[in-house]
């Protein structure tokens, strides 16, 4: 049987910190795992330059609730559980994502949490455990499912390459130089596609 793991910032909705970015006027905010490969050192960066700002994660979750699925996201994901399970496995943080579940259909969602102070500012980021996605490929290798991966980022590299088969969905120039032997999806129609392989 097989299973679909699917990153879900910059796949099947809009990357979070660059709409947070274009809302506040702070650039710092548009750096993402497309240009950073360790999370937790950008986390950590994020929560720094929150704190400058003096912006409380209800500053964030105001944005959330403007943002929209990408388009053809919302078809693509019921296309997908039509046939197969679908897995999101992303390191946002439950705090930001339910809005955006509840516009995809309430897909199943693994990620991670934050930590807030008694005054709504952001005071460090929790991990479930360290590199989850890939783990979480294992973990449904040894449920003997069949995996397919696709991301688009640095940190979805080790998911990909881990499962049994996979692709980059419309990652940056970076991502593809350095990863040629990786296939590329640039729409839902493409990856759905791979998603097929082997049937």
């Amino acid at each position: 049987m097989k299973i679909v793991c699917l990153d879900l910032e910059g796949v099947l909705v809009p990357e979070i910190w660059i709409a947070f970015a274009q809302k506040t006027g702070i650039e710092f905010f548009k750096k993402t795992t497309r240009d950073e490969p360790d999370y937790d050192v950008l986390m950590k960066e994020r929560i720094d330059e929150l704190k400058k700002h003096s912006l409380r994660l209800n500053d964030i979750q105001n944005v959330i609730n403007t943002i929209e699925p990408l388009p053809g996201a919302v078809e693509f994901v019921r296309n997908v559980r039509e046939k197969y399970p679908l897995i999101i496995l992303s390191d946002t943080f439950t705090e930001f994502a339910l809005p955006l579940m509840k516009k995809l259909s309430l897909p199943t969602l693994f990620c991670n949490s934050l930590l807030t102070d008694s005054d709504g500012f952001v005071k460090s980021h929790v991990m479930r455990i360290d590199n989850g996605k890939k783990k979480a490929v294992d973990c449904f290798h040894q449920l003997n499912y069949k995996v397919f991966a696709a991301g688009d980022s640095y940190n979805d590299l080790q998911m990909i390459r881990n499962a049994d088969y996979g692709a980059l969905f419309c990652p940056p120039d970076n991502i593809i130089k350095e990863n040629p032997d990786l296939r590329i999806a640039r729409d839902y129609d493409k990856l759905f596609e791979y998603i097929n392989d082997g049937e």
